[in-house]
């Protein structure tokens, strides 16, 4: 069993690292809206993880705080974006990001 005294703050910052490049790897390969937005959750919750483990470490509650805030964009940030996901497929179809050119004036 791994004993959590083995797991230091580098642990932490690496995982938040691998994290967040998956995300920005998903962002800039995909087309599809709705895998685009989860890649953009998914380096959110990465910089949360980086946030929480400095925190942690530094005992400090700054990083905690400042954690809410970025949950609550993040959540705001999916909201907006399926609802326009959502608008979008209604009417093309569809909902990779080409058909989102199709929205100019």
């Amino acid at each position: 069993m791994l004993e959590l005294s083995n797991i230091t703050l580098g642990h932490f910052i690496l995982l938040s690292c691998v994290l967040f490049t998956i995300g920005m790897v998903g962002v800039l390969v995909r087309r599809n809206v709705i895998v685009i937005l989860m890649s953009i959750e998914l380096m959110l919750n990465a910089v949360n993880l980086a946030f929480v483990a400095f925190s942690r470490h530094h005992n400090l509650a700054d990083g905690q705080v400042i954690v809410f805030f970025v949950m609550a964009i993040a959540a705001a940030e999916a909201a907006i974006g399926l609802a326009i996901a959502i608008s979008v497929f209604r009417k093309f179809n569809g909902v990779e990001i080409r058909l989102f050119e199709n929205l100019k004036g």
